[in-house]
């Protein structure tokens, strides 16, 4: 007997209760070619995978409100710099639920540019709210968010609008809440040192008396948080490959892990227990070998929870901003983000694109970089120039930047007002732009 109809005979009752008749047609067809391999952990590999793949599709399906041609162009294979033009609670809301493998950004501050005004702190946060719900429905499960945000001093207008009502404003601490709330975990909380931070706002150096003593804020937030939605699909024993498995617990809030209870399984504790996983460890350590290793020293630079680098400098010598955007971050949080949440090939998502450091930084680490911005006409030269620059050097062979943009259009009926643009510089016109 084929092993592959040996995982199919001990599955068949549990494959039947997850899968209607014609889908489960279509998984047999799509696992047929296994037949012919001999490789047994192969088999067990790819037909976890592709029933992972087979379950995602049918909890996909269930989200009505795809817009299909946002997925083709974030679905199409091109170079990985994808740039989407439009509003991002209303680009995500026509995206597929958990298509994206991480997601990274630093959201627009309360009141902080001219850009980003809010009428209070309430309606800034209700806003924050709708999108941070919106990006737990799109992030793949299990998944990550990395979530950049510092603290303000601002009137926050609900009790008065003098500007002696000018406060401290926690941003760091209501999005904490604010994540829990629309379902993610809190995990960790990185702080940014940016260190010497030229302000003369609080220095009072008229007034070194008590009470008069406030501190420079020359810190910012780098949040983690997990997604963990509660999934009560059985999965396949990484061992045997097998659905004979049951419900263990739950090890951590929302996720479900599983025991084999196939005695045949190659793997047995000596109390005869089988296996015990989740679709988390299905992710993690089917991705533990050599080509997957971060390099020691990354990890070690990201091994304290307090960390000092500078801010991006935009102004030149000349007083010109040379990025474009007047709120851009650094390098240092997408890749970080990553190198530590993702695999190559995978696509992360910015919400706020701003500069589309993010999707910079995904290309050069071969991921697929997505990001999302408000204001085209604000932002898009700069940006564009900005990306080009950014990647000229890492272009080796290839004799051109390739970026695809995607203009959102905010009704449905107006969808069809999209587009690729690709273009194409050769390094000699790159570098002469600069």
């Amino acid at each position: 007997m084929f092993y592959l109809d040996k995982i199919l005979k001990i599955s068949e009752r549990y494959l039947l209760k997850t899968f209607s008749k014609g889908r489960l047609d279509e998984f047999l067809k799509k696992i047929a070619y296994l037949r012919k391999s001999k490789n047994r952990d192969e088999i067990i590999k790819s037909f976890s995978e592709i029933y992972i793949q087979f379950v995602k599709e049918d909890y996909q399906r269930q989200y009505q409100g795809v817009n299909d041609k946002l997925s083709t162009f974030i679905e199409k294979k091109d170079n990985g710099i994808k740039i989407i033009w439009g509003d991002c609670l209303k680009v995500m809301q026509g995206m597929k639920s958990e298509s994206i493998h991480v997601m990274v950004t630093s959201p627009p501050y309360y009141n902080a540019r001219d850009y980003s005004q809010w009428k209070n702190l309430n309606e800034y946060l209700e806003d924050m709210r709708k999108i941070i719900c919106e990006s737990y429905r799109v992030l793949d499960n299990h998944r990550v968010f990395v979530f950049n945000i510092g603290d303000i001093f601002d009137n926050d207008n609900l009790k008065t609008k003098s500007v002696w009502g000018k406060r401290r404003l926690p941003l760091g601490a209501y999005f904490i809440k604010i994540f829990e709330e629309q379902g993610f975990t809190f995990v960790d909380d990185f702080i940014w040192d940016k260190g010497e931070v030229q302000t003369e706002r609080h220095k009072n150096g008229n007034r070194p008396y008590p009470f008069y003593q406030y501190p420079a804020n020359c810190y910012e937030h780098i949040l983690i948080f997990h997604k963990h939605r509660l999934d009560n699909t059985r999965y396949p024993c990484p061992i045997c490959g097998t659905l004979k498995v049951n419900g263990n617990t739950q090890s951590e809030i929302g996720l479900m892990s599983w025991e084999c209870k196939n005695l045949e399984c190659f793997e047995r504790s000596k109390s005869n227990r089988g296996k015990r996983f989740s679709l988390k460890t299905l992710i993690t350590q089917s991705h533990q070998s050599k080509e997957y290793e971060i390099s020691k020293d990354f990890i070690k630079k990201w091994r304290r929870d307090v960390l000092k680098f500078s801010p991006v400098i935009k102004i030149n010598s000349r007083g010109e901003n040379v990025l474009g955007h007047t709120a851009p971050f650094p390098e240092s949080i997408p890749e970080f983000t990553i190198k530590m949440f993702t695999y190559r090939g995978e696509k992360v998502l910015d919400p706020f694109g701003g500069s589309f450091t993010s999707v910079i930084v995904a290309k050069k680490l071969n991921r697929i970089g997505i990001g999302i911005e408000i204001n085209k006409k604000m932002f898009r030269d700069a940006s564009l120039k900005n990306i080009k620059k950014s990647l000229a050097s890492n272009l080796s062979n290839n004799k051109f930047v390739d970026i695809s943009e995607f203009n959102y259009a905010e009704k449905k009926e107006k969808n069809n007002n999209w587009f690729k643009r690709k273009t194409f510089f050769s390094l000699w016109r790159i570098f002469s732009v600069f």
